[in-house]
């Protein structure tokens, strides 16, 4: 019987591969810019989860020496607990390292893991199995800032072949959901993160959860039909967001000769009318949801809606190559779903001990709560409790919408 270190070990081994399967194609410098401060280089993707390995599942075991000392300042994210680290918006400033040394980092500390993963304790293989999951959640963050890179660049270039054709649409309609009183969360049994938990019971009167994610046709219309334009659909937050920011399509969007365009990590390209929206705010989300005469589903209730759901379903990140909504059954995949819900704690809520409980629980504050998975999350990665958060105004990740209602 294949032991649970030997199982985790292989799954470190396929996520460290993938990884660096991703940035194959990049060059050091596509590698190295920084399009926006909400976004990082691919370089710091690789490095930030090697020192993550490298600091917390790593040091202190005998004989292990730090590959260079000078990377902790560079690499850290925000965990305080650990030290003083280079802004976020100064990460593109870092020409250096090169990709060929970060990849060689890389290198040595996979070769410690294989050194010391079989005598490591309970603790050091609970941080390597977060590291992970960590690791998969930094995966599709690296593939959606080289997308927001590449779209920022005016020769707007392919990195991948075409995706290809987006499936037949998906039924339409609604299906009623009678949950009453539910058990919401993560029971623990497996791997989830912190703020998946406790688990807990809600009450959740009957609703309808559309079949389908919203499409880049139904988006249209709403754009043909004034929708960035009519401040009664609008949050005041959200209509404020929208002006400052002319703001009046989907990022990536452009109009072209009577219909819109997309950019992709395929370059551009005429948007696909039955495909999933993309690249939304919750404040578009929740203002075609107005317009549509619906609402956003809360997070209980699109949990509650994926009872019987295959989390590992849909169009998610299998390998290198080109990503993109392409519509289909299912709950899981495409798009990540803005929800109506803040990103809170759950009653009974506890940050872990030590600097790992800056993972989460710091964040709870102006985010909301976005569930299911992209065209760009690790399949496998995600589950019917994970609670993905994003501040209100942002879309550079593959994010869209499923309309809910009241019955």
């Amino acid at each position: 019987m294949t032991s649970p270190a030997h199982l985790l070990h292989r799954q470190l081994l396929d996520v460290r591969a993938l990884s660096v399967a991703l940035v194959s194609p990049l060059s050091d410098a596509d590698a190295s810019a920084q399009s926006m401060p909400d976004a990082s280089p691919a370089k710091w993707h690789l490095a930030h989860t090697t020192w993550f390995f490298e600091t917390f599942v790593l040091a202190g075991l005998p004989g292990y020496q730090p590959f260079d000392a000078r990377f902790g300042y560079l690499f850290n994210s925000y965990y305080e607990a650990v030290g003083p680290r280079l802004a976020r918006e100064k990460r593109g400033l870092v020409t250096r390292p090169s990709l060929a040394e970060v990849l060689a980092w890389r290198a040595h500390v996979d070769s410690a893991l294989a050194q010391h993963w079989f005598n490591l304790d309970a603790t050091r293989l609970g941080l390597a199995e977060l590291g992970c999951h960590h690791e998969m959640q930094h995966q599709e963050l690296l593939v959606t800032d080289i997308l927001d890179l590449l779209g920022a660049n005016p020769l707007q270039p392919a990195l991948y072949p075409a995706a290809p054709p987006p499936a037949p649409a998906p039924t339409a309609g609604w299906t009623r959901h009678d949950p009453g009183i539910t058990r919401i969360g993560h029971d623990g049994t497996s791997f989830a993160f912190d703020c998946e938990g406790p688990a807990h019971e809600v009450l959740l009167r009957p609703f309808q959860l559309a079949n389908s994610l919203i499409t880049n046709a139904d988006w249209a219309d709403f754009i043909a039909d004034g929708g960035y334009a009519k401040p009664a659909l609008w949050l005041s937050d959200g209509w404020a967001w929208a002006g400052a920011n002319a703001i009046t399509a989907p990022l990536h969007w452009q109009p072209e000769g009577g219909t819109w365009s997309s950019f992709s990590l395929s370059g551009r390209r005429e948007i696909a009318p039955h495909a999933p929206v993309a690249h939304i705010s919750f404040y578009e989300a929740d203002a075609f949801a107005a317009w549509a005469g619906a609402r956003l589903p809360t997070e209980f209730e699109w949990e509650a809606a994926a009872a019987t759901a295959d989390p590992a379903a849909g169009n998610q990140l299998d390998r290198p190559g080109a990503v993109a909504p392409l519509g289909g059954p299912g709950l899981f995949g495409d798009c990540w779903q803005w929800t109506s819900s803040a990103f809170l704690p759950y009653p009974g809520f506890r940050p872990a001990a030590g600097a790992v409980g800056e993972y989460n629980g710091k964040f709870m504050n102006g985010q909301r709560v976005l569930r299911g998975a992209s065209c760009a999350t690790p399949r496998g990665s995600s589950r019917r409790t994970t609670r993905n958060f994003f501040y209100p105004h942002q879309r550079w990740q593959f994010t869209g919408l499923r309309l809910a209602r009241d019955i």
